[in-house]
């Protein structure tokens, strides 16, 4: 069993990152890195702007930090990632146990590094699943590692669903809001339930999606497909 979660957008800042540089690793999607970052010095200026969706200023920062990837300095991913649903996994403050189950079923989607486990340890960088065909470029690679699961419990967005193609073994599972009997999607309201969710599995072990009906938060609850959240 895997469970894949989204990257975020935002990263924090390490003080004393580790002197190893992420080139340096035996990270096993390498040559696939490489190549992302290959495809990034063929980008001109008048792309950054759009890829990176800032001003060309920073685009340009950014584009020169990923670049360089390979040789900057490491840190674990699920420290690295901030956002709203890792501020609710609040990986600190977890069990060890729970700790040792994220690291074990959990797969964090990326734009630059494919899918990353907790404890992976990869340099600060910014880029998107979306952008540069990169959903097509790790689509094939992603299907086949995980076709090798007995079974893919995926809480991405739809932007990183796009990075693979779902085979018989995955549930994928949806955040919902009815109102007034229509059901939209739970969309940013939805990452703290998911976080939450998230560190409902590790601490509880959970292995089963018979198992999800004992979480709810913030009024979501299991329907036996999804949850699902009724507003007045």
């Amino acid at each position: 069993m895997v469970i894949l979660i989204p990257p975020s957008e935002g990263k924090a800042r390490i003080k004393k990152p580790i002197e190893k540089r992420f080139g340096e690793t035996d990270y096993f999607l390498m040559k696939e890195v490489k190549h992302v970052i290959r495809l990034l010095s063929l980008i001109g200026d008048e792309e950054l702007r759009s890829i990176y969706g800032t001003s060309l200023e920073k685009a340009r920062i950014y584009h020169r930090q990923n670049q360089d990837a390979l040789n900057s300095r490491i840190w674990f991913a699920i420290e690295r990632y901030t956002g709203v649903v890792y501020e609710h996994i609040n990986w600190l403050e977890m069990s060890d146990h729970a700790k040792e189950f994220m690291e074990k079923y959990v797969l964090i989607f990326s734009g630059l590094f494919g899918m990353v486990t907790p404890k992976t340890l990869i340099p600060d960088y910014k880029l998107k699943m979306n952008v540069l065909a990169l959903q097509h470029h790790w689509n094939p690679i992603l299907t086949d590692l995980l076709a090798e699961e007995d079974m893919v419990i995926d809480l991405l967005p739809q932007v990183h669903r796009k990075a693979y193609t779902a085979g018989p073994n995955v549930t994928a599972i949806e955040f919902s809001v009815i109102t007034k009997g229509k059901r939209t999607a739970a969309g940013h309201y939805g990452k703290a339930v998911k976080g939450e969710f998230i560190r409902y599995i590790a601490e509880n072990n959970i292995t089963s999606v018979d198992d999800f009906g004992g979480f709810s938060y913030d009024g979501f609850e299991w329907d036996g497909s999804m949850f699902i959240k009724l507003n007045s």
